[in-house]
């Protein structure tokens, strides 16, 4: 057994515990530090043999410590950060202790693009677990089927969900750069993470030295239908293959039919039904589809994976109902991905009245650069109540998104609006009216100070 030990700077993360419980099962000596030290993770760690440290100090860094992983979230400036520079240490970002500890050797399929990312990833590792292949996965999201995120195994095959974010303050790429993809899939590509890409150009550009790195014996599926996605494979050297609805796609999605429980496809000359509503899934569920079909799985395989695929947490996931009123939780917050879970809301619950509460609390969200586009997306909804702005203060003023400008625009388009800046007054609010048949939905990726519950307690008053 080697006795290499690692130190994870940020260990409470969800990925970088995920891969410090991974690094112990290998057999390696682990241990940690972070500055919000609380269960799940902690417990979790810890039961998993990890000896972890609360805050940041050049001190928790052990003597014997050979390699240091140094989290996203970490900048220059702290403790830690300081000592490993000054020490001349060894250290690596997450993304490449998965690249030379996990994913070596393996074929790593992986999900990127803005939006769909967590399902598309969530579904295709279920098909292969259904399949009997056990794969490994590294998911942003925590799929219904697996009760977990991440697992490593000693399968030959790995899903990986890709982003596009930044590595770590000492690496600027994207992180799905060091993942060895066999496959790659390409949702779709729009401006977001304004807090690392000047324009949509530079994101395109990402996206094409992604496929820069996949192997001539691979693929990568486009989306076929998404201009953006076909200008960042322009130049690809790889095999690609475009899936969609258009005509000019060498995988076409057709016969879609939309039920109040899922929906049913064709691809490739195969009927599939997936257990989850609207276009956007189609979509999620015909690139996991396409993927399987490359990694070997018979139509057969994947039909039974589909329909026995039960969804994410997190993703238009029922959290209760009261009174005849429905409470959702979705974890949209790009305009578009907002816009889109509207619709599929709209098929699920068709004659509903249907509110959105939506949270900006993404770095690109809390910025003006989608005031507009977040106001078309909205809405779509029937009632609409926006919060105060977590954080303004990361945030220039002049940068900063307006929220009652954003009530005011939404009001302007017919549905009705409010700012309303705690989640107690919120709860308040729309409790008081909220009728029976209502669905409430909650569009946020954070916690939003537990309003789920809190609205299903107070509507139950």
């Amino acid at each position: 057994m080697s006795r290499e030990q690692f130190h994870f700077v940020g260990v409470c993360g969800t990925a970088m515990g995920s891969v410090a419980a991974g690094m112990i099962e290998k057999g390696y000596i682990v241990t940690g530090s972070d500055q919000s030290v609380y269960p799940p993770m902690s417990t979790f760690l810890k039961s998993k043999g990890v000896q972890i440290m609360e805050g940041y100090r050049a001190g928790n860094i052990p003597d014997e410590a050979t390699t240091v992983v140094i989290g996203n979230a970490i900048s220059r400036g702290n403790d830690e950060a300081e000592a490993i520079l000054d020490r001349r240490l060894r250290y690596m970002s997450l993304p490449e202790v998965l690249k030379e500890y996990f994913l070596r050797g393996r074929r790593n399929y992986v999900v990127s693009g803005t939006h769909g990312k967590t399902t598309t990833s969530s579904i295709l590792a279920w098909l292969f677990e259904s399949a009997g292949k056990k794969p490994g996965f590294m998911i942003g999201g925590i799929p219904a089927n697996f009760g977990q995120g991440a697992r490593f195994t000693e399968s030959e095959f790995m899903v990986m969900e890709g982003d596009e974010y930044d590595t770590a303050f000492f690496d600027k790429r994207s992180k799905f750069l060091h993942y060895l993809p066999e496959l790659v899939v390409m949702n779709n590509i729009e401006f977001d993470h304004a807090d690392i890409y000047n324009n949509l150009d530079e994101i395109i550009l990402t996206f094409s030295r992604l496929l820069k790195v996949v192997p001539r014996n691979g693929l990568a599926l486009i989306n076929g239908d998404d201009q953006n996605c076909l200008i960042a494979a322009r130049e690809s050297p790889c095999p690609t293959k475009k899936v969609g609805f258009s005509e000019s796609c060498d995988l076409r999605i057709t016969n879609v039919e939309y039920l109040p429980t899922g929906s049913c496809f064709m691809i490739d000359g195969e009927t599939y039904e997936v257990p989850m509503v609207g276009e956007f899934n189609v979509r999620n569920a015909a690139m996991a589809v396409c993927s399987a079909q490359f990694a070997g799985l018979e139509p057969g395989e994947i039909r039974k994976g589909l329909v026995s695929f039960e969804g994410i947490a997190r993703r238009q996931q029922e959290r209760g109902e009261v009174n005849g009123i429905t409470v959702v939780d979705d974890f949209a917050h790009h305009p578009t991905a907002i816009g889109l879970a509207i619709d599929g809301l709209r098929q699920k619950y068709p004659s509903r009245r249907l509110w959105v509460i939506f949270e900006p609390r993404s770095n690109t969200t809390r910025r003006n650069i989608f005031q507009d586009d977040l106001a078309i997306a909205l809405k779509k909804a029937d009632c609409v109540v926006i919060p105060a702005i977590p954080d303004p203060e990361k945030v220039a003023v002049d940068e900063r998104l307006d929220p009652e400008k954003l009530v005011a625009d939404i009001s302007d388009e017919g549905a009705r609006s409010w700012y309303l800046g705690e989640v107690d007054e919120i709860v308040e609010h729309v409790s008081s009216l909220a009728e029976g048949g209502d669905v409430i939905a909650v569009l946020s990726n954070g916690g939003f100070g537990g309003i789920h519950e809190k609205l299903l307690t107070s509507l139950d008053d």
